[in-house]
């Protein structure tokens, strides 16, 4: 038994697994990225006392969760990620970002 080996099973297809770029990727990158969405609401979303940026973690940890979740690859991930953070700083001075997080964007606009 080779319990060092992390890739997939021996014998197995030479397809990469749509997990396997999770496994490469280093976990306390997933606390900066975090750290940075959380960053980034800061700057759009009132936050008052330790209630507030709580609430700003869950939401950062809710949002990074879900992209990693759905991404098929490393740079599908940071490009979601990316798109998001870019998409809330051109909205600058605007609080409706934060339902888009969650969710696709929606616009009432003509």
């Amino acid at each position: 038994m080779d319990s060092n080996h992390l890739g997939p099973a021996q014998g197995g297809e030479p397809e990469v697994d749509a997990g396997d770029w999770r496994s490469q990727l280093p976990p306390d990158s997933r606390h900066r990225i975090v750290n940075s969405i959380i960053e980034t609401l800061k700057r759009h979303i009132p936050v008052s006392g330790p209630e507030g940026l709580s609430e700003l973690r869950k939401i950062a940890v809710r949002f990074e969760e879900k992209v990693y979740n759905a991404a098929t690859s490393q740079s599908d991930y940071l490009r979601k990620i990316s798109l998001r953070m870019l998409t809330m700083e051109t909205k600058s001075g605007t609080t409706t970002a934060l339902p888009s997080m969650s969710g696709p964007v929606s616009s009432n606009q003509p």
